[in-house]
């Protein structure tokens, strides 16, 4: 099949970027598909191979999990159903950490998952180290692979755990997560790609705010006084994520992401209350 053919059968089947998904797929497998003259046959491509790959996009398998790979930051990413795929949203956590971790920290980085928030930061930050934990052994066999196809694993510790019964013994500079966040019940009106990644990654309780509602509670347990935690949120949650931070006496700022949505709290004690060294 021509790059043209599995466009048409992506846009056959309901995929809305058919055009740019194909490309993607010729991409990550390889063939020399930018040629002049788009309509030509194609090589280095396995023929039933693609023609698999087109019936499971067309069933709205996530492309990621077809290709196995999934690009972030800066970085390419092994990935499977056992952990969410990388998404751009997710940058602006990596983003926030690079730019404001203090010098040789060694941070937490809650649901790990595939790896990419933990092991994008160390990436751009060659001074830093990091503790990964997640309650899937699957996501964290998948973690340790990405940290030494991207080559930090001589940064990382790996932990499986619970997140909402770890406590540290003793506190890092800083805490990552993309944690679990939609609300119980929306989960079900999702797409279906999103639809066929791994629930415990998702599901946030009944608000989706159980994950941040322990943390506010307990965050001195996870990071020094001086130190932050920065979460993604979900668009519409950032006055929730100030209010329960209020609750707890701490100061919590909200950074958007690309789009202009609320994607980020980066929350840490009121600058008073911080130790003077």
């Amino acid at each position: 099949m021509t790059l043209s053919e599995v466009a048409a059968a992506l846009a056959q089947g309901g995929i809305e970027n058919a055009a740019g998904e194909a490309r993607m797929i010729f991409d990550a497998w390889g063939a020399p598909f930018l040629s002049p003259d788009p309509q030509s046959d194609q090589v280095g491509i396995d023929q039933e191979k693609l023609a698999q790959a087109i019936a499971r996009r067309c069933q709205h398998e996530p492309l990621q999990y077809i290709l196995g790979v999934a690009w972030f930051y800066r970085e390419c990413y092994e990935v499977s159903p056992a952990c969410l795929i990388p998404r751009s949203d997710t940058e602006c956590l990596v983003d926030y950490a690079i730019h404001h971790l203090p010098p040789n920290a060694h941070f937490l980085d809650m649901c790990t998952g595939s790896g990419c928030v933990a092991i994008s930061v160390l990436c751009s930050r060659p001074d830093c180290t990091a503790t990964a934990l997640d309650i899937s052994p699957e996501a964290l066999a998948l973690a340790k692979r990405n940290a030494q196809r991207n080559g930090v694993s001589d940064r990382i510790t790996f932990l499986l755990a619970d997140a909402l019964s770890y406590t540290p013994d003793t506190p890092f500079d800083a805490m990552l997560s993309n944690p679990p966040y939609i609300a119980h019940d929306i989960i079900s009106t999702l797409s279906t790609e999103v639809q066929a990644e791994p629930k415990l990654a998702l599901d946030g309780g009944e608000d989706g705010l159980d994950f941040y509602r322990h943390f506010c509670k307990n965050i001195f347990l996870y990071i020094y006084k001086e130190g932050f935690c920065s979460f993604e949120i979900g668009f519409d949650q950032g006055e929730a994520l100030k209010m329960l931070s209020s609750e707890h006496d701490l100061d919590c700022k909200i950074i958007r992401d690309f789009g202009g949505c609320d994607r980020v709290a980066v929350i840490r004690a009121i600058a008073e209350d911080i130790p003077k060294h």
